[in-house]
């Protein structure tokens, strides 16, 4: 019995766990939530963490979230300048998307702790929006901040092939709590998000990416062990889809290779 692999399993099953416990995600019909100061920035509770989606049927964190070198990005990018279509689209699909977050309790179940929304790039644009409106300003103070009623819709509901969410803030400013050591527990004790994501070395990444354009024989597709944001939850808008440009799973031209070869070697 291989005593590591199976340690290894139990650390993977338990860091997926621990990262659906951290997580918030609105059930359909009207939510209530408040964004919470982020106690690792307090000058910003946003954070941008970007995701390489679909690579072997799994999602990778790019270092880019970090300000590291990604060699899945500068693939994708040598790919998209090499005057190739195919490549071209290929390269969209290795490119690494934003995925936005930001700590918030749900109305009602405020003793269950922070928890991370995580949201594209429109709802993200409108959050920004209302906090840059005089009217409403810094909507996470704990004291003079505001509610969100975030009103959810499956693409069952909506009839189209994916889902919608619509935002009003309450108009009245009311603290987090009225409970002291609540609030003391709310503003202190939350997970550091970087702490939930896997980031692989810039080698790692590499050898993934070779692995993926040069599947060999024997190899058979696996499933991510972690709650990356998946691409139909960064499809959710509150307005209109945010389109991802469908692209081959695998390389076939002549030019991928060749991009792969200047970058990393043989």
């Amino acid at each position: 019995m291989d005593i590591n692999a199976l340690k290894k399993k139990l650390n993977q099953l338990q860091t997926s766990t621990s990262i659906k416990d951290n997580l918030w995600k609105p059930k359909p019909g009207q939510n209530q939530i408040r964004i919470v100061p982020y106690a690792h920035n307090k000058d910003n509770p946003f954070i941008e963490l970007f995701f390489h989606y679909d690579i072997g049927n799994r999602s990778y964190l790019s270092p880019m979230s970090f300000g590291r070198p990604d060699p899945i990005e500068e693939f994708a990018e040598k790919l998209k300048g090499s005057g190739n279509r195919d490549d071209w689209k290929l390269g969209r699909k290795l490119d690494a998307k934003m995925r936005t977050f930001v700590p918030v309790i749900e109305r009602g179940k405020e003793r269950e702790g922070v928890k991370f929304w995580g949201f594209g790039k429109t709802v993200y644009q409108e959050l920004l929006s209302f906090i840059a409106d005089p009217d409403y300003g810094d909507i996470a103070d704990s004291v003079t901040g505001r509610d969100i009623v975030v009103d959810f819709k499956t693409a069952e509901e909506t009839g189209r092939s994916y889902p919608t969410t619509t935002l009003r803030v309450k108009p009245n400013q009311t603290p987090l709590t009225e409970d002291k050591d609540l609030l003391e527990s709310l503003l202190t004790n939350q997970t550091d998000i970087s702490e939930l994501y896997t980031e692989k070395t810039y080698d790692e990444l590499s050898e993934v990416l070779e692995n993926w354009l040069n599947p060999s024989d024997g190899d058979s597709p696996t499933t991510t062990t972690e709650e990356t944001p998946s691409m139909s939850e960064m499809k959710t808008t509150t307005t209109q889809k945010e389109e991802t440009k469908a692209a081959p799973a695998t390389a076939t031209t002549d030019n991928v290779g060749d991009a792969f070869d200047d970058l990393f070697g043989e």
